[in-house]
């Protein structure tokens, strides 16, 4: 029986996943682009999808959609933030800032 081989898409979005977990993309384009711009995105839709759920009176799925899928998304971002800014070559006080605005933002972002 031959293997079953992954998805193109799914390969290259588990790609993308590792490259920022690692911090291999650059600083700026994971603090822009996946700290900040999909940190809101990814933070204000489950937090809506929330907010009709528990209107709708359903508790458990809103947990769900509110909790379970940006706890992961924030928590991978932020560790890849975290390592890009060790690997900056750039100024240091930039790499610090990346840093502490993105654990201070996604941990405000994860509780609300």
């Amino acid at each position: 029986m031959k293997p079953v081989q992954p998805e193109p898409q799914a390969s290259a979005i588990a790609g993308l996943v590792r490259r920022i977990w690692l911090g291999e993309l650059p600083l700026p384009v994971i603090f822009w682009n996946w700290a900040v711009l999909g940190g809101l995105i990814v933070n204000l839709t489950t937090s809506v999808l929330f907010l009709f759920l528990m209107a709708a009176d359903q508790i458990v799925a809103a947990v769900i959609c509110g909790y379970l899928f940006s706890l992961p998304y924030n928590f991978v971002v932020t560790f890849g933030v975290w390592r890009a800014a060790g690997k900056f070559e750039g100024d240091r006080r930039l790499a610090d800032l990346a840093k502490l605005v993105t654990a201070a933002g996604m941990l405000l972002l994860s509780i609300t």
